[in-house]
């Protein structure tokens, strides 16, 4: 039976994917430990060290024969988690057991595997945030034409469309794309740098010959794929690392909460939402209620997460000199729940961007219902072309937009502009006159052309590159 006595972390309990918390897990970190004491064996091996290939086979077939009470137990006693696993180890490979960590210090296998984690868990992050921009991309496609009421100040300016204000959402995601793959790309390990980043002890291992020394670290990177190794370092790879790979993740957070907040309030116009599931309950005491409870929770965690880039920020710029040691139990939260935020909140995403729901006759309602205002230049030069006098007829415009916006605030009844209008016989104009101006599809600009070209133009292409990756439907806890 579970036991639910201790606290367990919500991000592992209700938010993150198990693919995203096996990668933060004891079972990817230990192996990884032990895939680099391997990696650093065999380097030490081809170079010459009394390093035998049955030592390294040895090592190679135990990698995932981890004994954790004997690691713990170990612990204990040495108050030493590297040692208590080489110690561990060494157990299980009783033939390498003397040439396990061979002149490395812990900072080879724990930083090495910090970097190895944050690479893996970027392309995890990667792969799901190409999923939402190509599902919001075909959003964007599927109602590039559609008016809508744009906002500015959250007051009700000219129209766009649906698909446009769409691209606004997937323009900032591609930002945040640029910005995680250049962090990808540009990853180094740590390498073999020892204790101070002097490598005196594999100086000392090597008698002196710099070029074996900086080969092991290139065979090492390579073993573990990685294209170069930090150039500089202290005992550690520099923290703010951890500090830039966080923003990203801030910034992708950002982007979500943008998104999200911009549904909730569509949510309250009732011109979209978010999928609702057939047997989903909005609330315990109102029966009827809808309410984004997807989206809420995007912007909850994305608080967290922005709060979070803090951490790293803090711990980088607190290092003293070559390292101390105030950093270890910050990042081992701070990174692990910034990833699996990250995780949880584009999970959510790709289930809210696979289908949203649209509402065509509210939009085209809302829009009805401000149109007049926003088309009454167009009708007053209709007019003027009538012979009317244009300084005339803006002041009857004006003066007739005040009392019939008046009558919708004050009143709560309907826009009645055009009424008025029709009732003057000074604008001369009959009701179909004025229907012929009042089409929402000719007052939303460049919309859908802008749609169309950003699509090809600045979207596509990354849809091109990530062609071979899974768009899978994302399942999340309600």
């Amino acid at each position: 039976m579970k036991d639910t006595s201790t606290y367990e972390s919500p991000f592992c309990t209700r938010y993150a994917s198990k693919e995203m918390q096996y990668i933060f897990s004891a079972d990817k970190k230990f192996t990884t430990w032990r895939r680099l004491w391997v990696a650093l064996a065999r380097a030490e091996m081809k170079l010459g060290l009394p390093v035998t290939q049955e030592q390294v086979d040895e090592l190679e077939a135990n990698i995932d024969n981890i004994d954790y009470e004997c690691a713990a137990e170990r612990e204990k006693l040495v108050r030493h988690d590297v040692m208590a696993h080489v110690y561990t180890y060494g157990q299980v490979c009783p033939k390498a057991a003397g040439i396990i960590h061979l002149g490395a210090t812990s900072c080879y296998v724990g930083d090495n595997t910090d970097i190895i984690v944050m690479r893996d868990a970027m392309q995890v992050v990667l792969k799901k945030l190409v999923t939402v921009i190509a599902q919001l991309s075909a959003f964007a496609e599927k109602y590039k034409d559609m008016p809508a009421l744009a906002y500015t100040h959250l007051q009700p300016a000219q129209l766009t469309t649906v698909g446009k204000r769409a691209t606004l959402w997937i323009n900032e995601l591609l930002m945040d794309l640029d910005e995680l793959e250049y962090r990808i790309k540009n990853l180094k390990l740590l390498g073999s740098k020892g204790t101070t980043g002097t490598q005196a002890s594999f100086k000392e291992l090597f008698e002196g010959d710099s070029s074996k020394i900086k080969e092991l670290e290139r065979m090492i990177a390579e073993e573990m794929g990685f294209d170069a190794v930090v150039p500089v370092s202290g005992q550690t790879y520099s923290r703010k690392i951890d500090s830039q790979i966080i923003n990203t993740l801030g910034n992708i957070a950002q982007s979500a909460m943008k998104f999200a907040n911009d549904m909730r309030i569509l949510q309250n116009f009732k011109e979209m939402e978010e999928p609702f599931e057939k047997n989903q309950i909005g609330s315990s005491a109102m029966p009827y209620k809808r309410n984004p409870m997807r989206c809420e929770r995007i912007t909850a965690l994305a608080r967290y997460l922005m709060i979070d880039t803090l951490n790293p920020a803090f711990t980088a710029g607190t290092q003293w000199f070559e390292r101390t040691l105030d950093d270890s139990a910050n990042k081992r939260i701070s990174v692990a729940e910034g990833f699996l935020a990250c995780d949880a909140i584009l999970n959510i995403m790709i289930n809210v961007t696979a289908n949203p729901v649209v509402y065509p006759k509210v939009i085209r309602q809302r829009i009805m219902r401000e149109l007049p205002f926003m088309a009454s230049e167009n009708i007053m030069m209709d007019a003027v072309k009538r012979g009317g006098n244009r300084q005339e007829l803006h002041e009857k415009i004006r003066t007739y937009a005040m009392e019939a916006g008046k009558q919708v605030k004050e009143e709560g009844l309907e826009n009645d502009l055009i009424e008025r209008i029709l009732a003057d016989p000074s604008f001369g104009l009959k009701r179909e006159d004025i229907e012929a101006v009042l089409v929402p599809e000719n007052y939303t600009g460049r919309s859908s052309e802008q749609v169309t070209e950003f699509l090809a133009e600045c979207v596509k292409p990354v849809l091109d590159k990530y062609s071979s990756l899974t768009h899978e439907s994302a399942e999340i806890n309600v």
